[in-house]
């Protein structure tokens, strides 16, 4: 028997219409082809030569998919801040990569102690209060000196943090460190400022162990002024606040006093751990004692102006301009944390000042609502009044001798200015913010000249346009009964000291706006703002 052959090619294909195509010419019909229709519409006519400029290039030869963008070039007259905060404002991929500032050894960067260094010098800035784009700038400063150029840290209020990534593909690196005690020494302050400038300096040569000696000095170093002369200072803080608000000579003393006695009651709560909420609380007490005292015991002595004299030298006016600072510049979270601080030590100073007040009430003491807002107008002794508040304001910071008698001055022009203006009937918080723009603007002017922090040029400045006599009006009514009035008090009183802050700011910015910016001549060159949603 013959074998079956297999099937072949063929006939193994199905013989059904499934195995068609729907566009399969029928059989026996064979497709017209046009000759003159080309292949597609973007093909090129036979016998047309692309010219060169058209020519397309191999995948070898192809240009880069990305063009970075062209990175600003800084002077070396520009101050550290204004060139890291163009920098941190800038994609990573598109800073520059500049030759560090500080001599390296050949196996590269300590990334270990260099980070250590950049979180230490950032938690004495961020426990003096200055503010938190500042203290990434400086951390930002000293890590790319280093030759971190690839450096991000992160500030919040209590923690400080930051990552360095050697490349795409290379593992990060990352540190903290946690703030938990904070002082105000702007002399302090001020030295850390000079150590970021030398090392962010290249004409100025600083190793690793010279900056850890330098910083270790700087945290060594005692407060330029002892604590007998701090008391002091807080208590002729008040006696000018007194007299800013139209009181004499026996208000001078006893605001003095009440002061003194309120410092001494702070520091002995502070030396055994209370909390700064209760330390403001006892602090707040003796002046408004003193105050009744003196109303009781002779009616025609404008005592409100002992109390009003004491809460100038408690408002927490340093917290409230960095609390503020920070949230128009993008950090919320350390801002709210900084707004909350304001407002438990404001309460703090409430409920001390309150509790005096209402037993003053229940002993027969009866204060005059009305005398508390009627300022007498003396313009010359209260600007000499203002200045003098100014001057132990800066002593109370711990500022150096320097600059204490720039920021009296930057002061007493406020104060002028805000007087100008309430005599040309500005109401309050307008004029408030004005001065406070000029106590900004100047500050800016004096810390760029000495490339310095700004804060010793301006916190003391803005003490006699703190709302003393509104918010003691404000308590003086919630004593009395009167919330409605008390409340809407204390509400001017908040609207005041956010003019104040924001005043600040605005009159800082200012002046960057008119001042070289670091590379502003094209557009990648500015130093450009975060972009917001604007609803969508």
């Amino acid at each position: 028997m013959a074998e079956a052959e297999e099937p072949g090619p063929e006939d193994r294909k199905p013989k059904s219409d499934e195995a068609h195509s729907a566009f399969t010419p029928p059989p026996g019909m064979e497709p017209e082809v046009a000759e003159d229709q080309p292949t597609s519409e973007f093909a090129l006519p036979e016998g047309f030569t692309p010219p060169a400029a058209t020519a397309t290039y191999s995948a070898q030869h192809s240009p880069p998919a990305y063009t970075p963008a062209p990175t600003p070039s800084f002077p070396a007259s520009s101050p550290w801040q204004d060139r890291m905060r163009t920098m941190l404002r800038m994609p990573v991929d598109v800073r520059p990569v500049p030759e560090p500032a500080q001599r390296q050894s050949e196996a590269g960067p300590a990334v270990g102690r260099v980070l250590d260094l950049t979180l230490r010098i950032g938690e004495l800035l961020l426990a003096g209060g200055e503010g938190a784009e500042d203290v990434e700038a400086a951390m930002f400063a000293v890590a790319r000196s280093y030759g971190l150029d690839r450096a991000e840290p992160t500030v919040t209020f209590t923690m400080l943090s930051i990552t360095h990534q050697p490349s795409l593909v290379g593992n990060p690196v990352s540190a903290s460190r946690t703030v938990r005690r904070r002082g105000t020494d702007y002399t302090r302050l001020a030295a850390v400022f000079r150590l970021v400038a030398d090392i962010s300096t290249p004409e100025v040569e600083i190793s690793l162990e010279e900056a850890y000696r330098r910083l270790a000095v700087i945290r060594r170093n005692r407060h330029p002024y002892p604590t007998w002369v701090l008391t002091g200072a807080a208590g002729l803080l008040a006696a000018a606040a007194s007299v800013l608000v139209g009181g004499g000579v026996t208000v001078f003393l006893c605001a003095a006093l009440g002061a003194v006695l309120g410092d001494r009651l702070a520091w002995y709560f502070a030396d055994r751990g209370m909390p700064e909420f209760y330390q403001f609380v006892v602090a707040a007490m003796p002046p408004a004692a003193l105050g009744v005292a003196l109303k009781f015991a002779d009616s025609d002595v404008r005592a409100s102006a002992v109390i009003t004299g004491g809460l100038f030298a408690l408002l927490p006016g340093r917290a409230l301009v960095a609390a503020v600072q920070d949230g128009l510049t993008g950090f919320y979270i350390t801002a709210s944390a900084r707004l909350l601080e304001v407002m438990y030590l404001f309460i703090g100073i409430i409920i001390g000042v309150l509790a005096v007040i209402y037993v003053g009430l229940q002993i027969g003491s009866s204060p005059n609502p009305d005398e508390v807002l009627q300022i007498p107008h003396r313009p010359v002794l209260q600007t000499l009044a203002s200045m003098v508040l100014v001057f132990t304001f800066a002593i109370l910071l711990q500022q150096e001798r320097s600059t204490v008698w720039i920021v009296t001055l930057n002061g007493g022009v406020a104060w002028v200015t805000f007087g100008a203006l309430r005599a040309a009937e500005l109401p309050p918080v307008p004029s408030t913010a004005i001065a406070a723009g000029l106590v900004g603007l100047f500050g800016q002017l004096f810390s760029r000249y000495r490339f310095a922090s700004a804060l010793p040029y301006v916190t003391a400045a803005i003490g006699p346009l703190l709302p003393g006599s509104v918010t003691y009006f404000g308590l003086l009514s919630i004593a009395e009964g009167r919330l409605d009035k008390g409340l809407a008090s204390l509400t001017n009183a908040a609207a005041i000291a956010l003019a104040i802050a924001i005043g600040v700011n605005l009159g800082s910015e200012t002046s960057r706006l008119f001042m070289r910016i670091p590379g502003a001549r094209t557009e990648a060159k500015r130093r450009a703002a975060a972009k917001r949603t604007r609803g969508f």
